[in-house]
């Protein structure tokens, strides 16, 4: 199996691949929820995550959005 070192939110990680966005968002039980998504800096759209490969040294970003009132 292989493994990607990626750096998730500040934190490095080992994870298997291959990965996508979505696969890691899935891993992160965070595929239902409202994201946005960096990768190296760059903003991944929703409409993009099932096609954005990731590799080891990637740093990707993950913010939540959170309701209030």
């Amino acid at each position: 199996m292989n493994i990607l070192v990626l750096t998730v939110n500040g934190v490095r990680r080992e994870v298997s691949a291959p990965q996508t966005v979505a696969t890691l968002l899935a891993h992160e039980s965070l595929r239902e929820r409202r994201v946005a998504v960096e990768v190296n800096g760059e903003l991944v759209p929703k409409s993009r995550h099932a096609d954005t490969a990731l590799a080891s040294g990637d740093a990707v970003e993950i913010v939540v959005a959170v309701g209030g009132g």
